[in-house]
């Protein structure tokens, strides 16, 4: 049954069915609640795909793999598909922007609703660019005596890119639309049969793609969109022999899990898992220190995997860069999300408003200081104060593991060998941020940090440039050749003339 929470903006686009085999279907499962986070209210409740739909689906996705049509079409004819798929989701995307804001609390006119919607449906479409600058066939740099066979003969050695085949996409809640569309376009234009399982906590925008798919004349099998409550569907994903690839975002943890029910069946693996950055203030840029704070309790609330949390300074700066943090934080305006006013929304659950609360006191029990917020404030919702601790030991738990939500740790350094030291003391790896003036020195600091990205006085999300984890933080790359690669499988045909 559906809550008869709706709302004009996004009346005609939400939809809590299934989409499988190029069909919208009803779930057949246990029921699917999702949540304003805004209110705490539940904003909608339907029935999720049962395991015997996600069977469906993935036996459906093997058979169009294994038929090949799609993949046989030429990559202008599947481009151009695609293209209009991204077009149809450009003419929905204020009904779009609603129905993300209300599923997972993202302030309505704050920047990060363009990180939302209009930033990847941009970035898909350069994407696509950049795959069709993308040779099918690349030649094999042999050196000249290996080009003669033992029977005097020519050979050629060539590498062909083909399709994995049957990709299982599992999202994840924070950036709903922008991951789902990364992991499914990527995959369709390399020649792939996906199927897309969103977050339970935020799936009503990736149900939503199945309208434009549906518009475009997807061909039947190529995509499949399932949502779920529980594990079963996503366990499957990750088991079945007839899926070759699996493409995850979200935790370490889960990522983890990911990968051995993965092995048995040698699945390829693209994770990119949680993250824990740094960001290094060099002793000429540590005024624009104040900033880092109320960046990162702003960005979604904390909830994005590469915001740099870890913020070091200089040790005798520290206490005005704390003073000033403070004052940053003081001017963010709590608030619904559909609020205009609003600057900083909720986290996306009571669950993690608790591990918000758990890590603070864990900080605190382990020698931080709460130099500004550090609990929720009184209101309906799922909220929690931008919160900014003082921690004088690199192993406190707020700086070692991740807690993806409005929390930042400050350190003092004593000098760039000792942050550079404690920088990489995590066991995640996703990016990394170095500020400072002298541009030479913030390059040279910069190549010693060991992450998967390093953003040098700047912040790039590109089609052409990828990113993913090093460490703890994954496996593989999304976006750019790489990420486009990571769909593909590699074969080498050595070929030789007849003598």
């Amino acid at each position: 049954m559906n809550s008869t929470t709706s709302g004009p903006a996004y009346e005609g686009l939400m939809t809590t069915h299934m989409f499988i085999n190029g069909r919208t279907v009803p779930g057949e499962g246990e029921p699917v609640t999702v949540y304003n986070p805004s209110s705490g209210d539940i904003a909608r409740t339907f029935p999720g795909a049962s395991p015997d739909q996600f069977r469906q689906a993935i036996a459906s996705a093997r058979e169009a793999a294994d038929k090949g049509d799609w993949a046989a079409m030429k990559q202008t004819d599947r481009v151009a598909i695609l293209r209009r798929f991204l077009g149809e989701l450009a003419a929905r995307s204020e009904a779009m922007k609603s129905l993300i804001v209300l599923e997972t609390g993202a302030p309505v006119n704050s920047f990060v609703i363009e990180a939302q919607v209009g930033s990847p449906l941009r970035q898909m479409e350069a994407m696509l660019e950049l795959y069709l600058k993308l040779p099918e066939i690349e030649e094999n740099p042999l050196p000249l005596e290996e080009r003669i066979n033992p029977f005097g003969g020519f050979v050629q050695s060539i590498r062909r890119y083909l399709p994995v085949g049957v990709v299982a996409a599992i999202s994840a809640y924070n950036f709903p639309l922008h991951i789902s569309l990364w992991k499914v376009v990527t995959a369709l234009a390399t020649g792939n049969c996906v199927v897309l399982r969103p977050s339970p906590l935020t799936p009503l925008s990736t149900l939503a793609l199945s309208s434009a798919a549906a518009a475009v004349g997807l061909p039947a099998g190529v995509l499949h969109i399932l949502a779920e409550a529980g594990p079963e569907g996503a366990l499957l994903m990750t088991t079945d022999p007839a899926v070759n690839m699996v493409s995850f975002t979200g935790s370490t943890e889960v990522g983890s899990k990911v990968a051995g029910q993965a092995a048995p069946s040698m699945k390829r693996l693209q994770l990119e898992l949680g993250g824990k950055s740094a960001q290094i203030f060099l002793p000429d840029r540590v005024e624009a220190a104040f900033t880092a704070a109320i960046g990162v309790c702003l960005a979604h609330a904390g909830q994005g995997c590469v915001l740099g949390t870890r913020i070091y300074v200089p040790e005798a700066e520290k206490p005005g860069v704390l003073a000033a943090m403070k004052a940053s934080l003081a001017h963010a305006k709590i608030g619904d999300s559909s609020d205009p006013a609003t600057t900083m929304g909720p986290v996306i659950s009571a669950a993690q408003v608790e591990r918000c609360e758990r890590y603070v006191k864990l900080a605190v029990e382990a020698g931080a200081t709460v130099v500004a917020g550090g609990k929720r404030p009184d209101r309906p919702g799922f909220f929690f104060e931008p919160t900014l601790l003082d921690v004088t030991d690199n192993r406190n738990p707020a700086v070692q593991e991740e807690i993806f939500g409005p929390v930042v740790a400050v350190i003092g350094y004593r000098d760039i060998d000792h942050a550079v030291e404690m920088a990489n003391d995590s066991p995640l790896g996703l990016s990394g941020y170095v500020h400072g003036k002298d541009a030479r020195q913030a390059l040279d600091v910069a190549r010693r940090i060991r992450s998967g990205t390093v953003n040098v006085n700047a912040f790039l999300g590109s089609a052409y440039a990828s990113s993913g984890g090093h460490k703890m933080s994954g496996i593989g790359r999304e976006r750019g050749v790489e990420g486009i690669r990571a769909f593909q499988d590699v074969q080498v045909m050595n070929l030789g003339s007849a003598v």
